[in-house]
Parts: structure tokens; C-alpha cells; sequence
């Protein structure tokens, strides 16, 4: 597909303008709804934070209820219109929207806003996933510790639309670029889809490895196992000595992703080391994320590397346990770890992990306790590999698809600018 003459076919000899989305739609702020608040059935709602962990681009059905008698109360987001969980911990999930395209209107809570437009949902909602979004969008984000963005800073951000004088043209463009990239989102479905058949496999075998059908298992805890609790912190952001020109590798929570870590994407200088609660940490620690929407989520550092304060590492005394051996039995056990998070955003802290349990095998017998750990996570690796690989296997291949899918969005949703087709 050439993006310029794709374009140019489409838009027919029409022309396209930037306008912003306070031009092209109202912003309300969302109300009420706490996770307390939900009910076996009822009315539908959409908590702010169930928009990072539950949606995706549009959604027809709601993950939780409230009482309807509660509902009338509160504001809601009708068919068409976006919803748009304003807060984050991380800049690049502040602003993530899903259009919602159910038939009922929903209640929608703080820490969101309905975004009610005339243009085609998906399109918009596609539109905020661009890099084009992204880049206007990180200017006006403030906080510290939680990242949020206020309604009147969206309704600033620039959009492309196609030939905006011309109502029904202008539509029939954008669902065509919608048709194209729902096409790319189907076919990523399908290998997810495949791939979470492989996992749930997976996760049968891991489950009966860990089974111990035999009893020569002893219950300890994970602090049992721990030499040492490590958290972290987080340089104030925007201070351009912590980070320009910084090479010290610092872990942030959406990092976490039941894998080895072997770099980061963000680094930070010796002097934000220094002026901050951030610490080395060193290699083939478990690393458990214990706040916000990734608590429970595991992984290992290949690497000696700084994190944020919503990690917390576990240092394993060689001795008595291996750590991938914890690492594996943590990760299957992320479900059951992340019920124990405490409070509306559901943390965890260091003496829910340390107090956590863990079998360890033939514990009176240090030595094959370590040879039979060895064994279950060598077949672990093997299994972990196939289905978490983004070297090979569908992983790679639905990396790849991703990809491709990020570059055509991108495509067809920056338009170039008026004076540079003048140009």
C-alpha cells in the first residue's frame, strides 16, 4: 500500500483539515462508581480503571453492573460516544479510549471522560492509539506518581479529518480506513486466540508439575527463600538531568510481563540514582509489579537495573530455592497473588509477597530438593518459551502482525498537513 496514493484515491480529490476534538466533540467528565459499587447485574458501567486491563478499541458489552436506581445519578456514555480513562501510572496509557458501540448507555466513572462526537467511533478511537495522538497528547500530562490529563487539554489535541465540509464523504473515508484497520485487528484476534489455547495448556501441565501428587513437598513462604527485599523510585519526571544522556536501565511496572528482562526502555543518570529511592538491583531477581493494573505480574532482570517504586524484587537465597523455580510458581500463581492487593487500586507490599506460600520438594534434602526444582523448571523454560517467546513461535508472528497493523494506523490516521501538500 503506498500511503500517499492510498490517500489520494480515497479522499477522491476532496480535501482534509485538522481540527481539534473540542471543534469536533464535548468532553464530560465521568461520576461516581467505586469497585464496591458493583453488583451481580444491573445497570452496565465502565470503572476508569477497567479501560487499561479489560477494552480494547470498542466495546458492546461492560465487564461490571451497579444498581440502576444508582445509575440514574451518574453521567453515561451513549452509543457512538468514546470513554476515556484519564489517569495512569505510565504517560503512554493516559488517554487510552474505547468506543462504545453497545446498544444500552452505560454509566462511566471519575477519572474518565465521555467524549460525545459526530464522527465514526472506531475511527476516533483508533485515532487516540497513534503516534500522532501520543506526541500532542504527552505535552499537557501532569503528576507525579499518577499521570493524568484534564479535558480541556484533549480538547486541544489536532485530528485529521477527511473532507469535513462534505458530511457524508467525510464518513464514508473514515469507514473505510476503520474497514482496513479492523481487517489487521481480526487477524491478530485469530493468533491470540490460538496462542491462548497454547497457554491454557501450558498453564494444565505447569499446574500438575506443581501438583506434588507424591507429598515430599514442605510449605514455606516466599520470604522463606528471600535474601533480600528490594523496592525502588522514581526520579521526578520531566527533570532532564535524571534522564538525558542517562545509562542506568530503570524498570517501570508495564515492563513486567512474565519474562526475563534484559534491557529497559527508559534510563536515568547517576544523579537521579542518587536524589531518588531508586537502587541497583542486581541480576536474576524476581521481580513482582504491586501496584495499580499489572500488581501481581512477574518477571526476572537478566541485568542489574534500577525500577520504579511499584516493583518489588526478591533476591532468592541460592540456597534453598532456585529462582526461576519462584519465578514460575509466581506467575502461576498471578491470579491468586493479585486477590491479596489491598484498596480501590488493589496494591500489594512487600509482607503480602514475603508471606505468600511456596512448596518446596524434598526440603529436608537441600541437594535434591535443588536437582528436582532444576528438572520442573527445565520443562517450565521449554513450555515458557513456546507460548511468551517474541523470538519464535506465535509470539514473534503476532509481534510482527502488530507492527505492520501500528504502521498502516499510523498511516492512515496522520494526514499530512495542509502546507505540506501545498508544498
Amino acid at each position: 500500500m503506498s500511503g500517499t496514493n492510498f490517500l489520494d484515491k480515497l479522499l477522491d480529490g476532496g480535501e482534509f483539515q485538522t481540527k481539534s476534538l473540542g471543534e469536533l466533540g464535548t468532553f464530560i467528565r465521568g461520576s461516581g462508581i467505586q469497585k464496591s459499587d458493583f453488583t451481580e447485574s444491573g445497570a452496565g458501567c465502565i470503572h476508569y480503571g477497567q479501560i487499561h486491563t479489560h477494552y480494547g478499541t470498542w466495546a458492546t458489552e461492560t465487564k461490571s453492573y451497579i444498581s440502576h436506581d444508582y445509575a440514574t445519578r451518574l453521567r453515561k456514555a451513549h452509543t457512538g460516544d468514546l470513554v476515556i480513562a484519564t489517569t495512569s501510572e505510565d504517560d503512554d496509557a493516559v488517554a487510552k479510549a474505547v468506543a462504545w458501540l453497545g446498544e444500552e448507555a452505560v454509566a462511566v466513572s471519575t477519572d474518565a471522560y465521555i467524549y460525545r462526537h459526530a464522527a465514526n467511533p472506531k475511527y476516533m478511537s483508533y485515532f487516540f492509539q497513534t503516534e500522532f495522538f501520543q506526541s500532542q497528547k504527552k505535552p499537557h500530562i501532569t503528576g507525579t506518581k499518577v499521570r493524568r490529563i484534564s479535558g480541556a487539554s484533549l480538547a486541544k489535541i489536532q485530528i485529521p479529518i477527511p473532507c469535513p465540509d462534505n458530511p457524508k464523504k467525510s464518513l464514508e473515508i473514515q469507514a473505510e480506513i476503520v474497514r482496513i484497520l479492523d481487517s489487521f485487528t481480526e487477524l491478530t484476534a485469530e493468533l491470540t486466540a490460538e496462542l491462548t489455547a497454547r497457554k491454557k495448556q501450558y498453564n494444565y501441565y505447569r499446574g500438575r508439575l506443581f501438583s506434588f501428587e507424591d507429598g515430599n513437598v514442605k510449605w514455606k513462604t516466599l520470604g522463606d527463600v528471600t535474601k533480600k527485599w528490594y523496592s525502588g523510585g522514581t526520579p521526578t519526571a520531566g527533570k532532564a538531568e535524571y534522564y538525558d544522556g542517562g545509562d542506568i536501565p530503570w524498570l517501570r511496572t508495564q515492563e513486567v510481563r512474565f519474562s526475563d528482562i534484559e534491557d529497559t526502555e527508559v534510563k536515568i543518570t547517576q544523579k537521579a540514582l542518587v536524589d531518588s529511592a531508586a537502587k541497583w538491583i542486581p541480576a536474576n531477581c524476581v521481580i513482582i509489579a504491586i501496584s495499580g493494573a499489572t500488581a501481581g505480574r512477574s518477571a526476572v532482570n537478566k541485568i542489574p537495573l534500577t525500577t520504579n517504586q511499584h516493583c518489588g524484587c526478591l533476591e532468592i537465597d541460592s540456597a534453598k530455592a532456585l529462582y526461576r523455580y519462584v519465578f514460575h510458581w509466581v506467575a502461576y500463581n498471578y491470579e491468586n497473588i493479585k486477590a491479596l492487593g489491598q484498596g480501590a487500586r488493589g496494591d500489594l507490599n512487600s509482607s503480602i509477597i514475603k508471606g505468600f506460600p511456596l512448596p518446596i520438594p524434598y526440603a529436608d534434602d537441600p541437594e535434591k530438593s535443588l536437582a528436582e526444582q532444576g528438572r520442573i523448571v527445565a520443562i517450565l523454560d521449554k513450555f515458557d518459551a513456546l507460548t511468551n517467546s517474541i523470538t519464535e513461535g506465535l509470539p514473534r508472528e503476532i509481534e510482527l502482525r502488530q507492527k505492520q497493523y501500528e504502521y498502516y494506523r499510523d498511516l492512515l490516521l496522520s494526514f499530512p498537513k495542509p502546507a505540506e501538500v501545498e508544498a
